[in-house]
């Protein structure tokens, strides 16, 4: 690790995030058919060569959080790491993944370069601390009830089990009911931690208690705004859910990207970043 300013550089694969101007998180919500999946994986690989911008592919393997229990879950832990590691080899991006159990989290640990702890699970300690252990890097997205100072606990969790791999994301607060709001402050305030900061603009712009295949359970007008405040704003990454067809997608179907639509979307982005940091 190099402390670059403030931020601690976290290596991911060869990514150094936190030091590179601007790396990106991005896949479909959920791991779903091999078609969508190697498409998505094939557009993100030639994004990330012409665009000059590093990628983590990130799909969920499990959603344990849908509104209704009929809802597509995801293909499970065993399929849905096989199917990550093909995507690894295939396209040489590097996997992100979520658990949701400490039962999960040893075989996770064997095949993700990163594991994602879910906004909702963010303060669960036993949690926290077995994927600490891994040795894997970890992102930590601030839950939508937790003010963004207090992101600094589940932090001090995973570095007293001596884990410093730690990316920390934004993702919105809890606005009245079934909205969220982003407040640019936060940016500020989780960079405090010392670690790379993330921007979640997709699951910034649901609208929950309204099923995601809504199209009125996401706002996508707002994506653009959202996305040159946070790299204004000076954050490490962006965390893009994207899907060649969202209507169609078996989750987050109203505020996944377009994924033609993620190069040109990225374009303006990595302007502002270059000015924001003078690189």
């Amino acid at each position: 690790m190099k402390l670059i300013g403030q931020v601690t550089s976290v290596e991911i694969c060869g990514i150094r995030c936190g030091e590179v101007p601007l790396f990106l998180i991005s896949g479909p919500c959920v791991i779903e058919e091999d078609d969508v999946m190697k498409r998505t994986a094939e557009v993100l690989e030639r994004v990330s060569g012409r665009l000059d911008i590093p990628v983590i592919f990130k799909s969920s393997f499990q959603k344990d959080n849908r509104s209704a229990r009929e809802h597509y879950r995801g293909p499970g832990l065993e399929e849905g790491l096989k199917i990550l590691e093909g995507i690894r080899h295939a396209f040489g991006l590097p996997i992100m993944s979520d658990v949701h159990y400490v039962g999960q989290v040893p075989t996770a640990g064997q095949v993700l370069d990163v594991i994602q702890i879910p906004a909702y699970l963010c303060m669960q300690t036993d949690l926290t601390e077995a994927v600490a252990l891994t040795g894997k890097a970890i992102n930590i997205k601030r839950g939508q009830f937790l003010a963004p100072e207090n992101i600094s606990k589940p932090v001090k969790k995973v570095e007293c089990m001596g884990n410093h791999r730690i990316l920390v994301t934004e993702r919105g607060y809890t606005f009245g009911y079934n909205d969220l709001i982003v407040d640019p402050r936060s940016f500020h305030i989780m960079r405090q931690t010392g670690y790379p900061l993330v921007f979640d603009v997709t699951h910034s712009i649901r609208r929950y208690g309204i099923p995601s295949a809504d199209p009125r359970g996401g706002n996508r007008e707002y994506l653009s705004v959202l996305g040159r405040a946070g790299v204004a704003a000076g954050v490490d990454g962006l965390f893009i859910e994207c899907h060649p067809n969202p209507p169609d997608a078996k989750c987050d179907a109203s505020s996944q990207m377009y994924l033609s639509d993620l190069e040109e979307y990225l374009k303006p982005l990595l302007e502002i970043n270059s000015i924001v940091k003078e690189v």
